[in-house]
């Protein structure tokens, strides 16, 4: 079984330093099982804040120092969002993960910008799914709003994936739809579905905290409520397979069928 454990911290805004330290008293509370998988939500250092240019990084910036020292002293994989600056002056909402060593082995920039909140106009959309192996397991990463596009966690459970991490700052007045989705994501891949929020305010939103980790047979194993926490639970590859061999719903998923047009009423073919 491989442990996976969900920080769930209250995000102070465009303070890098200050969350680091928050994330940090947080872990130091728990006694991580080496090799385990850390995981951060959305832009932990900053908050979800649409300016981009004052907050984005460089490849080996402070959050990636973060990041890589909390992997090196624990001894675990560690996976966070941020705002990474890329080519031309743009900006992508990025998450990557780094492993024990302290290697850097896995980046994915978000697919789907949240629009409705203007981050279309901030930051530039990623072009690829995104896979990486953390001991036998096979993780797919998604960001936030992507959650609401299954067609990614199809893609990437068809080539591999058995474990869909959502780091998110998703806010409490659609907190129901966060349940609910992460639950049809592990019910209709028979996958763990893995989803990391943040908790507290920021200057424009309340969040619910709610992080959640579920089963293929879309249970919670383990749950947090709205305030700052680390959640864990113990992933079964064995029990995924098993449940996939004797269920076996995906054999039967088609990707290629006609639209079929509507037939012409009979008062048109007159």
């Amino acid at each position: 079984m491989m442990k996976i454990y969900c920080c769930q911290p209250d995000i102070a805004w465009e303070n890098k330093g200050e969350n680091f330290k928050r994330v940090r008293a947080l872990l130091d509370k728990r006694r991580l099982s080496p090799g385990s998988l850390v995981v951060l939500p959305e832009m932990f250092a900053t908050g979800f804040t649409m300016n981009a240019a004052a907050i984005a990084e460089h490849t080996d910036g402070p959050t990636d120092a973060f990041l890589r020292k909390l992997a090196r002293e624990k001894g675990v994989f560690v996976l966070g969002g941020l705002a990474r600056s890329v080519s031309r002056g743009r900006v992508r909402n990025e998450a990557v993960c780094f492993a024990p060593s302290g290697r850097r082995i896995a980046c994915y920039d978000k697919l789907h910008l949240f629009s409705p909140g203007s981050e279309s106009r901030h930051y530039a959309p990623g072009a690829a799914v995104v896979l990486f192996r953390w001991g036998k397991m096979k993780v797919a990463l998604t960001i936030c709003y992507d959650l609401r596009f299954p067609e990614i966690s199809r893609m990437a459970v068809q080539r591999g994936a058995n474990a869909l991490v959502v780091i998110a700052n998703w806010p409490a007045k659609r907190h129901a739809h966060w349940t609910a989705l992460l639950r049809a994501r592990a019910i209709e891949n028979q996958a763990y579905a893995i989803g990391v929020n943040r908790c507290g305010r920021d200057p424009n939103l309340d969040y619910a905290g709610g992080s959640l980790i579920v089963d293929p047979w879309g249970r919670a194993m383990a749950e947090a409520g709205r305030d700052e926490t680390v959640i864990s639970a113990k992933l079964d590859l064995t029990a995924m397979n098993r449940l996939r061999a004797d269920f076996a719903v995906l054999q039967d998923v088609r990707t290629r069928f006609a639209l079929k047009k509507p037939a012409a009423s009979r008062q048109a073919r007159r």
